[in-house]
């Protein structure tokens, strides 16, 4: 490993330690003690994003159950550079969130559509004029309802000029980029998904109001994996589609092949190219959110992580090279396995003959045979069918997960293909 790549890695793992992130957060307190300010936090709500209608829900009895000054603002949709594939993502969106209302009892029917232009401004101009008015939440959340089921009446504004202009710059100025988005004492929290880091937060610092639920508002499950009866027939195939570059593809591992044996299913490896090795960008305020994000699912779920070595570019290429060979050896998932814990959380340079020795030799593979593949790029014309299939059943990034017409983006839905591999398997 080269000097740089040691650095690096070493810097890595200490921006997404535990002990920096509770020193940032005990500096925090004491010095919003110093001042004697009450609990701020900041919510960024667009009104067309369907997950922003759960959280703003959810918000409804947060706002109870926390003794806290709850700041919302109203933004517009993220940059063309943070929605890459955004038709796709606006589809997902709405079917995702039809899928967590219905499991968790929140207000969400997918229609199919995207409300029209026009009733989305005019939902903007209503939202933005009840802004810090006394009746704020039975208003906004009788506006979004509104909107979404498509009976938003058109408004002569009280606001004047752009409504999300405010609370775009106020986002932009601490950070961020999406919609749904809390922020308090530095950290973000991405709508009901991580309301619940948000919560435990703040009730290690006394915030909640006594008397409160004892339950949070939202957890998603965790995964059962009990053991299903061997069906007769065909086994289930799991499509697992990866990225090496990406760290919730890491986080995904452990948990896929689990699934797969619990329910008796074939795991099958689907490697894409990343999106930044696509031509798509992904800027360094969308890496450091992700990477932090990462840093603190891996910590619930007790993954090691930090210690990176991005291996973004030929370390990628390399990895996918011996992949191939790998999975034709029956030892794809070692092979996978191998890699994306020695990037993520050992801290290896898989661009290196060294690294990857390490890798392939830990996978259980032969490093002579093994480095031979590095000659050949038969793998590229896989990644691209990958690609493409992916694009097919309407996603685009990673980790996918599919078993027959049910697919679910990212480690977060895992619970989904339980679900659907349960009903195969009964």
């Amino acid at each position: 490993m080269s000097l740089k790549s040691l650095v690096v890695s070493r810097v890595a793992e200490a921006i997404t330690s535990a002990q920096r992130l509770d020193a940032a957060r005990d500096k925090y307190e004491k010095e919003r003690q110093r001042q004697g300010a009450r609990h701020r936090i900041d919510y960024f709500h667009q009104i067309d994003d369907p997950y922003g209608h759960l959280a703003l829900q959810a918000l409804d009895q947060f706002r109870s159950r926390y003794d806290v000054d709850l700041h919302v603002w109203l933004v517009g949709p993220p940059d063309d550079w943070a929605a890459p594939e955004r038709d796709r993502l606006i589809a997902y969106a709405r079917e995702d969130s039809a899928r967590l209302a219905k499991r968790w009892g929140f207000a969400f029917d997918d229609h199919g559509v995207q409300p029209a232009p026009d009733a989305v401004r005019a939902a903007q101009a209503q939202f933005a004029e009840a802004l810090g008015a006394d009746d704020f939440w039975p208003r906004a959340l009788s506006i979004n309802r509104a909107l979404w089921d498509g009976t938003i009446e058109p408004s002569a504004p009280a606001v004047t000029g752009e409504p999300c202009a405010r609370g775009d710059a106020e986002r932009a100025r601490l950070g961020h980029f999406m919609g749904a988005m809390l922020h308090y004492g530095g950290e973000w929290y991405w709508g009901i998904d991580r309301l619940h880091y948000l919560e435990t937060r703040l009730r290690g610092v006394g915030a909640r109001v006594q008397g409160a639920p004892a339950e949070l508002i939202f957890a998603a499950p965790d995964l059962e994996l009990k053991s299903a009866k061997q069906q007769a027939g065909e086994r289930p195939v799991l499509h697992w589609y990866l990225s090496f570059r990406s760290p919730y593809t890491y986080l995904s591992l452990h948990r896929a092949e689990a699934l797969a044996d619990a329910y008796g299913a074939e795991l099958r490896l689907r490697y894409v190219l990343p999106m930044v090795m696509r031509g798509l960008p992904v800027p360094q305020m969308k890496r450091t959110y992700f990477t932090l994000d990462n840093a603190r699912e891996a910590r619930r779920l007790d993954i090691p992580f930090g210690r990176i070595a991005d291996p973004v570019g030929k370390p990628v290429e390399r990895g996918y090279a011996i992949l191939a060979w790998a999975m034709q050896q029956g030892r794809g998932y070692e092979f996978v396995d191998s890699f994306l814990s020695a990037v993520w959380s050992q801290g290896v340079d898989a661009g290196s003959d060294a690294g990857m020795k390490q890798i392939v030799e830990k996978a259980g593979l032969p490093w002579p045979e093994a480095r031979e593949q590095l000659a050949y790029e038969t793998w590229r014309e896989t990644a691209e069918a990958n690609r493409l299939e992916l694009l097919e059943i309407g996603h685009w990034g990673v980790p996918c997960f599919r078993v027959n017409n049910v697919c679910v983006w990212g480690q977060d839905r895992m619970w989904v293909i339980e679900d659907a591999l349960k009903e195969l398997t009964s």
